[in-house]
């Protein structure tokens, strides 16, 4: 065995779970497991502690070493895991010789577990292309940004990932072109906040700009997709792509996180609702197909029922499709979590409220697909994607190769032909 990862939490940890298996196999590591952590919610870290502590005792022989947001901000606590042999920081595992320094601690027999930066320091990005990725993948991600300028009052990220910091659009570029001429049929733009991409660049370039430019020069690129962004900062740039060019796909997941004004604030939040429903109208009126996903947090401090209810109907406001609920945790550190604390049952029943409600909206949605001719990009044996990102059903086909199918119904879930 070389370097296996358990990734938890993000697309972005995905994505750099490729770049830390590369890097740990170039630094000569041998029967290792890296956990990839989130922090950002408390579920999270709980679910990364039982992981290690159920790898350690199925294979006591292997070591084990944490990287990710919550090794940053709770090194201390993995590090005194008796499971744990490394903790590594959320900047260093992209690097090389971090993972040569973890390769010599080990051989050395170092008693020193903690190996964690301040992430803080860091003020640049170097772009991460993942040769790892197998020929004909269906959809893969690029790296754009990490790190977070702003500071919700719920959120740890920040501490974990530091400062928002982007790639240069040239790099982007070229990453993209050799992606689709390796056979990649879909690339995602990622970050931790994409929207804040290029203000740390010369000239300050914006999503919108690295988009068009992505889409200007790689015309192979069959499908360019966009992953969560803040719509309050989304710029003309970016709404002029989605308009006019059909390879950007017509499916934008948003953080909006509440429905209700105060909650906003009280999030420290820079949109306002009417903000998120104009924001939708307005990309609605350009792309009348356009899908919407959105991340929710259920039972914020001090959250009414009344104030829940405006986020529940939310989802009908904006039309969301696909929802992504977060019941709330406070984290440690973070102002929210010295805020008025709602009842656990209480936030338990609106996460349950608000995921029923996008079940229901979901269905809504494959309803209304009946018929319609779409694009589907086949990601496995058994299933595909609509532009929209609708899952459905299928039979046969090459992995990898984007077919035009007329959906005749679905099962609940999924869409079928």
């Amino acid at each position: 065995m070389a370097v296996d990862i358990v990734t938890f939490g993000c697309r972005l940890n995905a994505f750099e779970a490729e770049v830390i298996r590369s890097k740990a196999e170039e630094a000569g590591l041998t029967d290792t497991i890296v956990i990839n952590s989130c922090a950002v919610t408390n579920e999270a870290v709980a679910q990364a502690r039982q992981s290690i502590r159920k790898l350690k005792r199925e294979r006591p022989g292997v070591r084990i070493v944490v990287t990710g947001c919550a090794a940053q901000t709770q090194s201390a606590m993995f590090a005194d895991m008796i499971e744990v042999d490394r903790v590594v920081g959320n900047d260093d595992k992209m690097r090389g010789d971090a993972w040569r320094a973890t390769r010599d601690a080990f051989d050395l027999g170092a008693s020193e577990k903690i190996a964690v930066s301040d992430i803080m320091a860091v003020r640049e990005m170097a772009p991460h292309l993942v040769d790892g990725y197998a020929s004909g993948l269906p959809r893969v991600f690029v790296q754009v940004q990490n790190g977070c300028d702003h500071r919700c009052t719920f959120c740890i990220i920040p501490f974990g990932r530091g400062n928002s910091r982007s790639v240069p659009m040239g790099a982007v570029v070229e990453q993209v072109r050799s992606l689709v001429e390796r056979g990649h049929a879909e690339i995602v733009l990622t970050g931790v906040d994409l929207t804040s991409y290029g203000a740390d660049l010369p000239g300050a370039p914006k999503l919108g700009m690295l988009t068009k430019q992505i889409l200007r020069h790689v015309p192979e690129l069959k499908r360019l997709r966009i992953s969560s962004i803040d719509s309050i900062e989304a710029d003309r740039d970016l709404l002029d792509a989605i308009a006019d060019d059909a390879r950007l796909m017509p499916h934008l997941h948003l953080s909006l996180q509440s429905g209700d004004d105060m909650i906003l604030k009280r999030m420290k939040r820079r949109h306002s609702r009417s903000d998120a429903i104009a924001f939708c109208n307005q990309v609605r009126r350009l792309r009348p197909d356009i899908v919407f996903g959105a991340d929710i947090i259920a039972g914020f401090p001090t959250e009414t029922e009344g104030m829940f209810s405006r986020s529940l109907d939310l989802v009908e406001e904006c039309a969301l499709t696909f929802l992504h609920v977060f019941p709330y945790s406070p984290r440690p550190g973070t102002p929210a979590a010295k805020m008025p604390q709602v009842p656990g049952g209480a936030i338990k029943d609106r996460a349950k409220r608000l995921r029923a409600a996008g079940e229901v909206a979901l269905r809504h949605r494959l309803n209304a697909e009946i018929g319609a001719q779409r694009a589907v990009l086949i990601e496995s044996e058994g299933q595909g994607r609509t532009e929209h990102y609708l899952p459905v059903a299928i039979a046969g086909g090459r992995i990898g190769s984007v077919v035009s199918l007329r959906i005749a119904g679905n099962d609940g879930e999924r869409l079928t032909i």
